[in-house]
């Protein structure tokens, strides 16, 4: 067996454990770091340290020692790094290891974009993330204040962004109200979200607006339309009157499709609660129908049980009931899509968690700056349309009856 000499000692006092991993492993990495600036000025200047320039042609400049100690946050903790300075040069010699001002990582910069859209607050960040990334660690509040000024940039430029190239084939529209601080107004974010031809679905428009009035929702429209967004064919909203009214003056050729679930909350409401467990589910199965005729069936037999002791409800359930129907003169496949504005609220049944506990905005552009983030986030995760090749035929102006293909037969006769 062989014995321990003094060296394998040191060596082993070099080695971490358990208790010691986390300060081993960042030592380990401001090391690497640290050599990879040094090599970086050995590349820019052809020599290594105390080496002359041994031909004219070689390139100038010297070292002069250092800066002073500046943190970096990583994602593997913080480290402590002195930039290497250089004199003499024909050009001024930025570091593309550490860019000058640079006090974290970019994947770092993202987790606090991450944390934030999730609803930790400006001032937990700095509790929250010493523990992660060291008590050194480079983050302020002004750290949060610069991650959303950019924010702000981006929001701008999307919102000028030209939408030419778009084949937009459905639309979905509707307001969102946010509990947490848009200013002292009752305001709402319009949000626009649309299904492209290829089945693809997109935010197409972020903004504040006034109570969904017709006006704000025509501005919206026009903007989305004077970037060069074609008229959808079909477009899913709510029952709110200001949509509607916009539709018809920006895009009147456009089929409109009022949402079901917010029909059936409007029913729902006029009846008792006693009643409303039952009829609840006789009301969310007229959607579901496979024909149209099918769907008039069950609104007459909701009508026929109801009506002498629910006659408000009945009302409520068969007024602009053609707007309720219209899902059925596209393609099956795309029905779940279109029979309500889920495709809007979906993404926003998360964020009103982490708006309505943050309670950090106190004014619209704020929130809406935030919230169109968070969207950007949700559309990498949208689901595509289901059979996205009907989208295709839809736009190109295919026509369907009861979710099927209408073609015509030798006679000139239209069948389904």
């Amino acid at each position: 067996m062989r014995k321990n000499t003094r060296a394998d000692a040191g060596a082993e006092a070099l080695m971490p454990i358990w208790e010691t991993l986390e300060a081993f492993i960042r030592g380990q990495v401001q090391g690497i770091v640290q050599r990879a600036l040094e090599e970086e000025v050995t590349a820019v200047l052809g020599r290594e340290w105390y080496e002359r320039r041994e031909a004219v042609d070689e390139p100038a400049g010297y070292r002069n020692g250092h800066g002073k100690p500046r943190r970096v946050a990583l994602l593997t903790g913080t480290i402590e790094v002195r930039r290497p300075r250089l004199r003499g040069l024909a050009e001024r010699f930025e570091s593309r290891v550490l860019p000058l001002f640079q006090r974290r990582s970019s994947e770092v910069g993202e987790l606090l974009m991450g944390l934030y859209l999730h609803g930790l607050s400006q001032g937990d960040f700095t509790l929250a993330l010493r523990g992660l990334l060291g008590e050194g660690a480079p983050l302020s509040a002004a750290s949060i204040e610069r991650l959303r000024a950019d924010w702000q940039v981006e929001y701008a430029e999307w919102r000028a962004r030209p939408l030419a190239d778009r084949e937009l084939v459905y639309l979905w529209a509707d307001g969102i109200y946010v509990k947490a601080g848009l200013e002292t107004e009752k305001a709402a974010l319009l949000v626009v979200i649309g299904a492209m031809s290829d089945g693809r679905k997109e935010v197409l428009s972020v903004v504040p607006g006034y109570r969904e009035s017709t006006e704000a929702w025509a501005a919206v429209l026009r903007d989305l339309r004077e970037r060069g967004l074609g008229a959808p064919k079909l477009v899913v909203a709510d029952g709110h009157l200001g949509i509607w009214g916009a539709v018809r003056e920006v895009w009147p050729e456009a089929a409109e499709q009022r949402c079901w679930n917010h029909k059936i909350t409007n029913v729902r409401a006029r009846l008792p609660k006693k009643a409303q467990r039952e009829a609840g589910a006789v009301l969310a199965a007229i959607p579901y129908a496979s024909t149209r005729a099918e769907a008039e069936k069950r609104r007459d037999a909701f009508a026929a049980k109801y009506r002498g002791r629910y006659p408000e409800a009945v009302r409520c359930l068969e007024d602009d009931w053609e707007r309720l129907m219209t899902f059925y003169g596209f393609p099956e496949a795309h029905w779940r899509h279109l029979r309500t504005t889920n495709v809007v609220e979906s993404p926003f049944a998360a964020l009103r968690l982490r708006t309505g506990a943050a309670k950090r905005f106190r004014k619209v552009t704020s929130a809406t700056c935030l919230i169109w983030k968070a969207l950007m986030v949700a559309e990498t995760i949208f689901r595509r349309l289901h059979e996205p090749q009907l989208a295709k035929a839809v736009y190109d102006g295919l026509s369907f009856i009861d979710g099927q293909p209408v073609t015509t037969n030798i006679a000139g006769k239209v069948a389904a």
